[in-house]
């Protein structure tokens, strides 16, 4: 399938990369400046700025409560932008479209960023708010059921690897974990998967743009060959918490998040992956408002509520 027209449209106004170096200040500036109004978010229940104090430092968090039930199941969402983008704001709509279609508390984390923060500081705030929001159940008004995790991109990237971190931990609590288009394997090796050829250039994300994106993180601590940072690269899967996969069609990651969720199936963990005709790479942050792409939240919903956990 080719790709959706509506994506094309926004595709073809963009300027084509010139290789200039990335500036991590001006980038987010950008982000910031395209932020809606409060008042044109889809309204929940509730929304409210936290803290969660854990062994890494105080973490800003973003509570979302998708309606007045006494408990909920609870959802810890990890945001993509190559780990030096992306906040609570960028992603606000992302945690906010999470919490109607589940049903589950959200707990949107605000964790350290690259180049300023050196690895493994995101990883270690990311897996801090988990156990935070497991020791913080009844004040959180957590069900005692779900506790699931969920990331785009990179931010898929730091739920496969808190979901690792768990597990050698002895943490079992985590019961699911949900990745869009997850940037699993930051080796980059063009001739390692198809889709990095296929889908090499023309579809927003390029094959060319991943190293100079993650070099931010890469250069600051994280080695590509570390499972905690390459979470594909992990030798036993076993054990790990039933997981959904979203991939895009149009996506130079395409065929890591699929070989994760095969080698996940292999190792006896409940996996499902679902690819999006016509889409790209970041459709759930960029295009969920094209009703196919928004169909992703209701697919996570469906996985949260279907008794898929281990």
């Amino acid at each position: 399938m080719t790709i959706h027209p509506e994506i094309a449209k926004i595709l073809s106004t963009l300027p084509a990369p010139d290789g200039s170096p990335l500036n991590p200040g001006a980038m987010r500036a950008g982000e910031a400046a395209q932020i809606p109004a409060l008042a044109d978010r889809m309204p929940l229940h509730s929304v409210e700025d936290a803290t969660a104090v854990t062994p890494s430092g105080e973490v800003p968090v973003r509570i979302y409560t998708p309606a007045g039930a006494d408990a909920h199941g609870l959802l810890v969402y990890l945001h993509g932008g190559a780990f030096f983008l992306g906040s609570l704001d960028t992603h606000d709509h992302v945690a906010r479209a999470l919490a109607k279609e589940t049903g589950h508390k959200v707990i949107s984390v605000g964790y350290r960023l690259a180049p300023e923060a050196a690895f493994p500081a995101g990883l270690d705030d990311c897996y801090g708010v988990v156990r935070w929001a497991a020791e913080q159940g009844t004040s959180l008004g957590w069900d005692g059921k779900n506790l699931a995790i969920a990331g785009d991109s990179s931010g898929g990237n730091f739920a496969a690897a808190v979901a690792a971190k768990a597990h050698d931990d002895g943490f079992d609590r985590i019961t699911h974990q949900v990745l869009f288009y997850p940037s699993l394997d930051l080796d980059f090796d063009v001739d390692r998967y198809a889709s990095l050829r296929e889908n090499a250039e023309g579809f927003g994300l390029e094959t060319a743009g991943l190293k100079p994106f993650n070099s931010f993180y890469l250069e600051n601590g994280a080695d590509p060959a570390d499972p905690l940072v390459s979470p594909i690269k992990r030798d036993d899967l076993a054990g790990l918490p039933a997981a959904l996969i979203l991939t895009a069609e149009h996506d130079p990651l395409r065929d890591e998040g699929e070989l994760y969720g095969q080698r996940l199936a292999e190792a006896g963990v409940v996996a499902t992956v679902s690819r999006y005709a016509g889409a790209n790479h970041g459709f759930v942050q960029n295009f969920s408002w094209i009703p196919e792409f928004y169909r992703a939240f209701e697919e996570a919903g469906d996985f949260l509520n279907a008794g898929a956990g281990q």
